[in-house]
């Protein structure tokens, strides 16, 4: 009888240490992720979110210079753009100029004020002094009467002692209106007081407003960022309210993440989460839940979904979740960089 041969192949052998090993990795991973899925909610639609504002130019005007580059790290107060400042500068003057003509007009009316109260001093002096003359020539009247009567005197005596008498009644009738008028006059300088208030009041405001328009001449970073694409020369006409340059603001990032429907039931804010940007390899951000979307991302698109208004098929939507880094992000991580998001679920 032959002897059969029960030798193993030694690649044989191989293979199959090889298949065991396969299989218990993958089972170990399997594992892993199992076990990893059940405590976490993950999702990898999910990008990096920034302030992207435009750097506006409040006044017109040329463009004196440009002092940035393209995609410059600026901080904040630095200076973008000087634009030619000529015209706002004498509009400065001729406000400054406005002003003191009307503390001019105001110091000219206090003078008055003043010269008319002087006046009615010298009007109360007129009135006592025509006021003695009127009584003197008032008693001379019943002396001359008198005299007349006793032939001490003639009629033409008495009749120039009258006259006297009708030029001092009328000196004295002058002097009192001659202060009524005085004080009437400081009455109505007085009621000038409240108009030129009004107007120093106004041209203050005027000469702020071309102090303040001057000061827009000189257009600052308005904070710590990123500048974007240099689109300006020197020399270029500007308008008010045109844009000049893009600024990302790196002191301020944060996470969108897209988790579906059946993701968000146990979320809340402050839930911790875990943070993987594509760009930066297996480094771990930490991170937590800052504000859950009151809507799914579709009821925020500009032609929102109406299944009504066709066949019906059933979509698992998305639900925005905006993620706060906890431990700092760094220049590194750029807004649109694509990241991966778990969030612990929470342990009831």
């Amino acid at each position: 009888m032959e002897k059969i041969n029960n030798k193993i192949h030694p690649g044989n052998l191989v293979i199959s240490v090889i298949s065991v090993i396969v299989i218990l990795t993958g089972a170990g991973y399997f594992f892993r992720y199992w076990q990893y899925s059940r405590d976490y909610e993950e999702t990898n639609d999910a990008q990096v979110e920034a302030y992207i504002n435009p750097v506006s130019a409040r006044i017109g005007g040329y463009i004196e210079h440009v002092n940035f580059d393209e995609h410059q790290l600026v901080k904040k107060g630095d200076t973008l753009v000087i634009l030619d400042a000529r015209e706002y500068k004498a509009q400065l003057m001729a406000a400054e100029a406005g002003v003191q003509d009307a503390y001019g007009q105001l110091a000219v009316l206090k003078a008055g004020i003043l010269s008319a109260e002087t006046a009615t001093h010298v009007n109360r002096d007129q009135i006592n002094g025509t006021q003695a003359r009127f009584v003197q020539q008032q008693q001379d009247i019943k002396r001359y009467t008198n005299l007349v009567k006793e032939e001490a005197a003639t009629g033409s005596d008495l009749e120039v002692v009258k006259a006297r008498y009708d030029v001092a009644a009328s000196d004295f009738s002058a002097a009192q209106n001659s202060l009524q008028t005085s004080q009437v006059r400081i009455a109505e300088l007085k009621t000038h007081f409240t108009l030129l208030h009004a107007e120093i009041k106004r041209k203050e405001a005027s000469m702020e407003l071309a102090r303040i328009n001057l000061s827009y001449a000189i257009i600052l970073a308005p904070y710590t960022g990123r500048l974007g694409r240099k689109n300006i020369l020197e020399g270029q006409q500007i308008q008010p309210g045109q844009p000049l340059v893009s600024i990302i603001n790196e002191g301020k990032k944060w996470i969108t993440a897209n988790f579906r429907e059946t993701q968000v039931a146990g979320m809340y804010v402050g839930q911790p989460a875990e943070i993987r940007v594509d760009a930066i390899g297996e480094k771990v951000f930490s991170g937590k839940v800052a504000a859950i979307a009151g809507s799914t991302g579709a009821r925020f698109s500009l032609l929102p979904p109406d299944n009504s208004t066709g066949n019906f098929v059933k979509i698992i939507q998305r639900v925005p979740v905006k993620i706060e880094f906890a431990d700092g992000h760094g220049t590194r991580i750029l807004p649109g960089m694509n990241v991966s998001v778990a969030i612990k679920k929470r342990i009831y």
